[in-house]
């Protein structure tokens, strides 16, 4: 035994083969409690070290070899942590020499039910079966290994490597029941030699069974999968050539991929159904059945083609308008007004074919679906008085959302360490984060042991209560930082417990409390300052002098606090004699509530009634009111942004941190370097000036303004924004403007949920809004297709006259682009602006605007029928005045 470890320590490869290969069973039992100590050892030393990369092998051999249970040498084998340099597998398999064939079966089984990100190697798999002659195991990482075996051989054509491999069957059949083909999709090409040509070679020449494979490749495109799973599975079943026979032997799967299958799969199967439609393999009720699914895809192209085939089925045979023109009247629902068009085209061309008046009746419930423009056309083909199809227009929007009251701080030990454990393990908000933080600040002033006793299980969790060193930093390397300072709400909770633990030392606590952050000024710094300078306080104090509370703790969901209730906590403070603490006063100051002048007053005597330093302080603050600075555009390439001047308020009396929020900004300031990455920690900046998100806003428009330009992400903060108090001022409204014309959709949804909430509360300047949108088309800075996207999102809701009057403030600008009478927006692609003109159409219909707009006519009267053109006639024809009979 002591040979065999010494030649394991040594990483002597070879002399471990050949010591085990001597062992009998009991023998290699009775060392197995070495190995299992040197694995243990050899987890705290880096994997990159010089003794563990030459360890690794020969432990990983010694253990597969000594393991006699098929469970316990399998887990050991794709063990994790020596996985990083594993013994080679021809020595593997030499270790393994001996076992019965039922031994190696079960190895090879359990081995193959690893995850793929086990990593183990499919030749050991494929040699421990082949040896012990059981069935192959189809399992993802065994058939995944296959694939990337067969798809590395270069000697011969992927068609000749196939035909040698003797589980073929099974292992294709494995492919169609992958979970994830990501690991393996980039092997997957496409023509002459790709796996779609050679398995539809091998079907056709009996070496696969071409109806199992059918059957599997419309099986996994019904399933789904990944986004580009069908990448792989549609270009095989193109391959296999499909005949008339077994085309209609699978109208129903055809169907179900019309209606909801991926854009690619559902095109193909409609061609399949079309092709059976016209060649009489399809029934009608067959095709409406088709029909009613690919009429409400997105997909204006499917929609089109399947309304044209509808057409030549009905022009074909009379009979079929019954049962097929209430179908294509599924189309008066669509979005887009061309499809709606086509539709009611179909219906004028075949109605008077409709001889049955239920079916004519069906048709006249759809009617009011259509634009307006259209309902008058659709009411005269049916039958139908339009006054009864007319729809009296009614805005809808969303309840305003209402602030919610705050609870108070949690009444036990194990309440805030509940609490505290939710919040390390996910992102709460500023009500969640401020609760538990007062409620580690009470008790630790009232039981401080308690506290710890309960805390003890999410102590345990966190890296820095472990004795061993597993970073290349120190926890007071960590803690001591105040380069960038708290950047999250879960740093500074893992701040404050490690100061509860004692991992972190008085002398780092104070020094931090001294230093300000020296990181590389941002538009944040000012906001992530405050956030840092507060709780870097609370935990020094948490240390040297505990504090009864907090004073800052807000009142409501969006961080203000009432004036009566931070008297109610300084009164609290004169009782107990206690220290206030600079910072979290001056937190308290700027969330205090002072819009009710009523009653700011009635705390303000209260305040002043106190005869403490704070007190008179907080009694002068709430005989102020809220100021904000001046602003300044500024343009930054197609980016409009915006410079605050100086704010004095906020230079009188406050920490030099919080001095930072009062000084000017500039749209240069230098953002190479910004840290603040985190996007969870934007709604305690909103929190830091509960009343003045205008000055939130100006230092968060940079990044708006990305969302729209550089694609990134970011909008999620909107509806935060527009729930918070304060003026809805210019730099609100640009951080709007840039989320709606931001790159993916979900900031764009955020964007509109903010919109809506300011329309909502009554705070939406649609003008201001649309000028600021309509300048931003113009530079280039929002492409008007995503802000089409949004818009129509917006309309959908029922704001029909809201975004109405936000449009038509927006178009002038592009469209004076496109005509000429704006050289210098010229640039700006017509690509997006016909979507854009066709929500405002929309929204001028349903809300009954009226009026001109400019550079309209020109554009209307442009020759062609491109969307473009199509839809500034029909703005224009919905602007236009009613004639008086």
């Amino acid at each position: 035994m002591n040979e065999l470890m010494e030649a394991v320590r040594a990483g002597r490869t070879a002399e471990t083969l050949r010591l085990t290969a001597r062992l009998t069973s009991a023998e290699r039992r009775t060392c197995l409690d070495g190995l299992k100590e040197l694995r243990k050892e050899l987890r705290e030393v880096p994997a990159w070290e010089n003794r563990s990369m030459k360890t690794l092998p020969a432990l990983h051999l010694a253990g597969a070899a000594c393991h006699t249970g098929a469970a316990a040498a399998a887990a050991w084998i794709a063990a994790s942590d020596l996985r990083w340099n594993q013994a080679p597998t021809d020595a593997l398999l030499r270790a393994l020499e001996g076992r019965d064939t039922g031994w190696l079966a079960d190895v090879a089984h359990r081995l193959a039910q690893r995850p793929v990100s086990a990593g183990v190697p499919y030749d050991l798999m494929a040699a421990l079966v082949a040896r012990s002659g059981c069935e192959v195991p189809v399992t993802d990482p065994y058939v995944i290994g296959w694939v990337r075996h067969v798809g590395a051989g270069r000697h011969r054509s992927l068609a000749d490597r196939l035909r040698r491999e003797p589980n073929l069957a099974p292992l294709v059949g494995g492919l169609f029941t992958l979970t994830d083909l990501s690991e393996i999709r980039w092997l997957f090409g496409d023509g002459p030699g790709s796996w779609q040509d050679a398995l539809a070679a091998l079907a056709g020449e009996g070496l696969l069974d071409r109806a199992s494979l059918v059957d599997a490749c419309v099986a996994r495109l019904l399933r789904g999968g990944g986004p580009t799973d069908h990448r792989i599975f549609l270009p095989l079943l193109t391959e296999l050539a499909l005949t008339g026979e077994e085309q209609r032997a699978r109208i129903p799967d055809w169907t179900a991929l019309a209606r909801d299958a991926v854009s690619p799969v559902a095109a193909h199967a409609q061609a399949v159904l079309a092709g059976l439609a016209l060649d009489g393999g399809l029934t009608s009720r067959r095709l409406a059945e088709a029909s009613e699914g690919l009429l409400f895809r997105a997909e204006k192209k499917l929609v089109r083609a399947q309304l044209v085939l509808l057409g030549k089925v009905l022009s074909r045979d009379a009979g079929t308008a019954a049962e097929l023109l209430p179908v294509v009247a599924q189309a008066f629902g669509h979005e887009d007004s061309e499809v709606q068009e086509r539709a009611l085209k179909l219906v004028e061309r075949h109605a008077k074919r409709l001889d049955d008046s239920a079916a004519r009746d069906r048709l006249a419930c759809l009617v009011p679906q259509l634009v307006p423009a259209l309902r008058t056309r659709a009411a005269a083909v049916l039958g139908v008085a339009a006054d009864t199809v007319e729809e009296v227009y009614e805005e809808v929007l969303p309840p305003a959302p209402e602030p919610v009251r705050s609870a108070p701080a949690p009444r036990t030990a194990e309440e805030v360490a509940e609490e505290v454990g939710a919040l390390l393990a996910t992102d709460g908000d500023v009500a969640a984060f401020e609760r538990a933080l007062d409620g580690l600040v009470r008790h630790t002033h009232q039981d401080p042991e308690g506290l710890r006793a309960a805390l003890a299980p999410v102590l345990a969790t966190r890296w820095w209560t472990q004795t061993e060193r597993r970073h290349w930093y120190s926890r007071e390397d960590l803690f001591a930082n105040t380069r960038y300072g708290l950047l999250t709400a879960q740093e500074a909770l893992e701040l404050l417990l490690a100061t509860l633990h004692g991992a972190v030392s008085t002398h780092t606590l104070r020094e931090a409390t001294r230093r300000r952050t020296n990181e590389y000024e941002c538009a944040h710094s000012g906001l992530s300052g405050v956030f840092d300078a507060r709780l870097r306080e609370v935990a020094c104090r948490l240390r040297t002098d505990p504090m009864p509370l907090l004073l800052a703790t807000p009142s409501w969901s969006t961080g203000l606090l009432e004036p009566e209730e931070l008297v109610d906590r300084l009164a609290e403070y004169r009782r107990l004699d206690a220290r206030v603490g600079a910072a979290d006063f001056a937190q308290a100051l700027l969330r205090v509530r002072r819009d009710d002048r009523a009653a700011a007053e009635r705390a303000a005597r209260r305040a002043r009634a106190l005869g403490t330093p704070e007190g008179t302080r907080l009694a002068r603050w709430l005989g102020a009111a809220n100021t904000l600075p001046s602003a300044g555009r500024r343009t930054r390439g197609v980016r409009i942004l915006l410079e605050t001047a100086e704010l004095l308020e906020l230079q009188d009396g406050f920490p030099p941190v919080f001095q930072r929020l009062g000084r000017p900004t500039s749209v240069f300031a230098d953002r190479w370097h910004c840290a603040h990455w985190d996007q969870s920690i934007r709604g305690h900046w909103l929190a830091v000036l509960p009343e003045r998100r205008e000055m939130v806003a100006a230092r968060l428009l940079g990044d708006l303004a990305g969302t729209a330009v550089e694609d990134q992400r970011g909008a999620a903060v909107l509806p935060l924004l527009a729930e918070s108090g304060g003026e809805a001022g210019e730099a609100v409204h640009l951080c709007v403007a840039y989320g709606l014309g931001a790159r993916h959709a979900e900031d764009r949804l955020a964007a509109v949920d903010a919109l809506l909430v300011l329309a909502a509360r009554g705070e939406l300047d649609a003008v201001r809004l649309g000028a600021d949108l309509g300048e931003l088309v113009g530079r280039g800075a929002v492409k008007p297709q995503r802000l089409a996207d949004s818009a129509r999102t917006a309309a959908a809701t029922g704001a029909h006259a809201t975004m109405w009057e936000i449009l038509r403030h927006v178009l002038p600008e592009p469209l004076a682009g496109l005509t000429g009478a704006r050289p210098e927006a010229a640039a700006v692609a017509a690509r997006g602006l016909g979507d854009l003109l066709a929500v405002a159409a929309e929204c001028a219909e349903r809300s009954g605007a009226k009026g001109q707009m400019p550079h309209l006519a020109a554009t209307a009267a442009r020759r062609g029928s491109s969307r473009l053109v199509t839809q500034a006639r029909r703005l224009r024809d919905a602007l236009a005045e009613e004639v008086a009979a």
